[in-house]
């Protein structure tokens, strides 16, 4: 249901709709199985009324700004978010910017800019949902508002995982830290994802017969645990096997994280390109070795165990 037409605009008196429109309103980081739950609902409504699809999100995330959080912490970034709320059908989104007026805006004040923005038929919430100065715009005050100004007001349930646990951005950033980069994809509905330019490194890995592509990913998306992980990589619409390093590489006094994959059966020159990472499985932790016959050895043995592994997924 891809809308390869679907508009992206950074904040809300950037779009003016022409036609009525149906709205959710989130963070929506990671795109994950719960949003997607109410972002299907959201786009089925709209379109069988031959409405807009709109959704409102926000950046930078709220919590960098009310909690202080700082570095690696998105899931996507705000392109790739885009770029999967379009995958789903969603007509509109709109990136509206997270700042002091933002935060301070009343919640009615808020849902007058939906009305003469997007011309709101319909909002859709789950529960918990709220916006506007000190959450004040809860379901009961948004159903009231709705009521008052025309527009009516949908509740979707939270989607729950097998253990009965809501699906949540945080439990993703949990198993991400863990490394359980399996966990992430299963709530996410598919791989966790990274991508870079690939950029020139220290050129240890050729020098040792393992050459790597170097990601320069974007310093504010979370990256798996330290460790070794297969992945498949994507250049452009070509998919390769990949094995990769995230972390210091304590064997050589490594300073800085980076994302170092080393893809398999593939000797060309690729500086300048962006790659894609999916991360499948992790192999093991990061750890030192005595040396540099002990590093090859078992980066052998994990380029072995990576190969094996992805050829057996059904990915």
């Amino acid at each position: 249901m891809k809308n390869d037409l679907a508009q992206h605009v950074t904040q809300l008196s950037a779009v003016q709709l022409a036609q009525p429109s149906v709205v959710t309103i989130g963070i929506f980081d990671g795109v994950h199985r719960g949003h997607q739950h109410l972002l299907r609902q959201v786009v089925e409504a709209a379109h069988q009324d031959g409405h807009s699809a709109a959704v409102v999100t926000f950046f930078p995330h709220p919590d960098a700004l009310l909690r202080g959080i700082t570095g690696r912490y998105y899931l996507t970034t705000p392109d790739q978010r885009a770029e999967l709320l379009a995958a789903l059908g969603v007509d509109v989104i709109v990136t509206h910017p997270f700042d002091e007026t933002t935060r301070h805006m009343r919640a009615a004040a808020f849902v007058d800019l939906l009305l003469s923005h997007l011309r709101m038929k319909s909002l859709w919430l789950t529960p918990d949902f709220a916006l506007g100065y000190q959450r004040e715009g809860d379901f009961a005050f948004l159903s009231a508002q709705g009521r008052k100004k025309g527009f009516a007001v949908h509740s979707v349930e939270l989607l729950m995982d097998a253990q009965h646990r809501a699906i949540r951005s945080s439990a993703i950033r949990q198993a991400l830290a863990e490394g359980d980069v399996s966990r992430a994809a299963d709530l996410l509905a598919r791989p966790y994802r990274v991508s870079g330019e690939v950029v020139h490194g220290d050129h240890r890995g050729r020098s040792i017969g393992f050459p790597t592509a170097n990601l320069a990913v974007w310093a504010e998306q979370l990256l798996p645990a330290n460790g070794v992980y297969a992945c498949y990589a994507y250049l452009g619409a070509e998919r390769f096997a990949a094995v990769t390093n995230v972390g210091f590489r304590p064997t050589f006094n490594g300073a800085e994280t980076r994302v170092e994959a080393h893809l398999l059966d593939f000797e060309r020159d690729i500086y300048g390109q962006t790659l894609t990472l999916d991360f499948v499985a992790r192999l093991r932790g990061e750890r030192r070795f005595s040396g540099v016959e002990a590093l090859i050895a078992q980066i052998s043995a994990d380029v072995a165990q990576g190969r094996q592994l992805l050829a057996a997924s059904a990915l």
